[in-house]
């Protein structure tokens, strides 16, 4: 199935992102949430190691220092997860000695960040022939559920002085459909707010980067 028109390709080229239904069924959907729901059952994570995640750079760091134990390997616990499924939560969820306040399966920020190496399941979405180079040089098409991304602001991503603020209005969503999938551009200007309502907001996200003529930062993981 080809997923990516031409429609698509022009509108990821401009704006640095692109929308597209179906990667997979919902079949393949539920297999995951399903599998998932096993990981987290059988999750057993160390007091010292339940830390909240953010995706601030500043609040992170603080984060793990605050509520971890610091004693060595403790406080890069996110640090050093690049190959290894290990799981972030949510703020508010542990009460003062680390217990948690709501069911496990609601505590999750994020489980990271291996997954696509250790479970079949993720493994086989995340390799699957239909995750090729969008229709730049390939076919195929593809990876989140709520994205915003304030209009022509693709490619200003600058990494030199101070960060940039942008307008929390500007923001665009981009609601995907359960099997759908959001195609955004390594430099495209994007975030997903909290999710403050009663459903859970399942996403599956992985990166992708072009291999041909590129050297991976040996600071990467």
């Amino acid at each position: 199935m080809d997923f990516m028109s031409d429609r698509d390709v022009q509108k990821y080229l401009q704006d640095g992102y692109v929308v597209l239904d179906g990667l997979l069924t919902s079949r393949e959907c539920d297999e995951l949430r399903q599998r998932m729901s096993e990981i987290v059952d059988q999750m057993d994570v160390p007091e010292h190691c339940r830390i909240t995640f953010s995706t601030y750079h500043d609040e992170q760091l603080k984060t793990q220092v605050t509520e971890c134990v610091v004693t060595p390997g403790n406080a890069d616990y996110f640090i050093t997860s690049g190959d290894k499924i290990r799981f972030f939560f949510e703020k508010g969820v542990f009460d003062d000695k680390g217990e948690f306040l709501v069911p496990k399966h609601r505590s999750l920020n994020k489980v990271g960040h291996a997954l696509h190496a250790y479970e079949p399941l993720y493994k086989k979405v995340t390799h699957s022939p239909k995750v090729q180079q969008p229709g730049i040089g390939g076919e195929g098409g593809i990876s989140r559920r709520m994205v915003r991304t304030p209009p022509g602001t693709f490619p200003l991503t600058d990494f030199t002085g101070r960060e940039q603020e942008y307008d929390a209005e500007k923001f665009v969503a981009a609601p995907v459909k359960k099997g759908g999938v959001v195609l955004i551009d390594g430099e495209v200007v994007h975030r997903s707010a909290e999710n403050t309502s009663e459903d859970s907001r399942h996403v599956y996200t992985f990166h992708i980067m072009e291999s041909q003529d590129t050297r991976w930062s040996p600071e990467n993981w």
